[in-house]
């Protein structure tokens, strides 16, 4: 059976499907020895797929990984200046890429997969599925405040979705709140503190969609059990 070639690559776990896309439209992609002009193009495996000249990774078996990402790493595979989640993984995982991004000063649940088309569709909106966080925050806090953010607000111009605030505890000015949210936009849950006047002093990911951080230590890292991911993923991404 025929796929395009950016979903193919996708699956090799090189990289995302939309990376795949912009190396064929740098013409970085050749098959059989011919420079492939769009991301259209289909293929069945059967094909010599280069990139850079190097040969395609052999596509394994779909795999998920949770990793407790800590503070200080960034969600790159490559920077010079500073140390990477991919840099600091155990040295017998394979090539992985993320499901979307914790930022460099943000902790917590980080999926990982050898499947680039596994984490496209992990990363999608309309799959709806929630991304827990355990937030302290520094400053003087409200109700008010609180519902002044929770229906939707545009910050800047950016339309940001309802979130779930709940205020767990407080002790003066600092206090721990749980915060759900489905689109987890760019930096989004520090724009809505600071936009109700509150500095984020940690932000830990406790879950997303039904896989959970659970008693992971910084810096560790256990693989889905593959009948568990197939019973989680359902009818959303074949396996």
């Amino acid at each position: 059976m025929s796929e395009r070639i950016a979903k193919f690559i996708a699956r090799s776990g090189v990289c995302s499907r939309r990376a795949a896309e912009e190396l064929i439209m740098q013409k970085r992609v050749t098959v059989n020895g011919e420079t492939v002009l769009s991301p259209a193009f289909n293929v069945d495996g059967s094909e010599k797929i280069l990139i850079d000249g190097e040969k395609l990774p052999t596509i394994e078996q779909t795999r998920l990984w949770i990793y407790y990402k800590p503070v200080g790493l960034i969600t790159s595979h490559k920077d010079a200046s500073r140390p990477t989640v991919f840099d600091n993984l155990p040295s017998n995982m394979p090539r992985v890429i993320s499901v979307g991004r914790l930022d460099l000063n943000s902790e917590g649940l980080l999926l990982l997969t050898n499947d680039g088309e596994l984490s496209r569709m992990l990363e999608l909106p309309q799959n709806g599925w929630s991304r827990r966080y355990k937030v302290k925050v520094h400053g003087i806090i409200s109700q008010q405040k609180i519902d002044s953010v929770s229906n939707g607000v545009t910050i800047e111009g950016v339309n940001y979705g309802p979130v779930k605030i709940t205020i767990d505890s407080t002790q003066g000015t600092n206090t721990w709140l749980t915060i759900t949210l489905t689109e987890g936009k760019n930096r989004e849950i520090r724009r809505l503190m600071q936009y109700i006047g509150l500095d984020v002093a940690r932000l830990i990911r406790l879950s997303y969609g039904p896989f959970q951080l659970g008693s992971l230590k910084k810096g560790e890292v256990k693989e889905v059990p593959h009948k568990v991911l197939k019973e989680q993923l359902g009818g959303k991404f074949e396996l």
